[in-house]
């Protein structure tokens, strides 16, 4: 198996991560995981992951950087990211790093 390409974009809100990463995505044929796409795609879920990361949103507050960290880890052991992923704003903190 060949290494993985793992492309991370990093920037300011509205700078254009996510239209870039669609289009990269499109032309790797890799993945485009954004933190944002995978917290709206937890809270249907039913999942211990999920109660966690709904209670934190439902206070407002941030989730954590140990529970994005988790949601981050369980997209990218998913199949369709075993020949790489782009990650769209993650990391966002020098702890994520």
């Amino acid at each position: 198996m060949a290494n993985p390409r793992i492309i991370v974009l990093l920037g300011p809100q509205g700078a254009g991560k996510g239209t870039q990463a669609r289009l990269v995505s499109e032309m790797l044929h890799v993945p485009h995981i954004s933190t944002g796409d995978l917290l709206r795609e937890i809270s249907s879920q039913d999942t211990p992951l999920r109660r966690l990361v709904a209670e934190t949103m439902k206070t407002g507050k941030f989730v954590s950087d140990e529970v994005l960290a988790e949601v981050v880890r369980t997209r990218t052991e998913r199949e369709d990211s075993r020949n790489g992923y782009i990650l769209d704003g993650y990391p966002r903190n020098l702890p994520q790093v």
